[in-house]
């Protein structure tokens, strides 16, 4: 087993859709390397604290009453 430092470290999270109809989904961590490889983390951290830093995201209230992270309004062509 090889350990590093998470501390510090500048990623990604992305969604992993699975199924035969591509609802079911698993998040990871992707970290970039400078030569534009990637390593993707399985998260099993249960309170791992993010800052989000992306001016394309926003939080959603649903109609059904979930609560939504996602890209902005004007990204995805809606009216909010």
């Amino acid at each position: 087993m090889k350990v590093k430092n998470a501390n510090g470290v500048t990623g990604c999270l992305i969604t992993v859709w699975a199924g035969p109809e591509q609802k079911d989904y698993t998040l990871k961590f992707r970290v970039y390397e400078k030569d534009h490889t990637f390593t993707d983390y399985d998260i099993v951290h249960n309170d791992l604290s993010v800052t989000i830093d992306d001016e394309d995201a926003a939080f959603y209230i649903l109609e059904d009453g979930r609560a939504v992270l996602d890209h902005s309004p004007e990204t995805l062509g809606i009216k909010a």
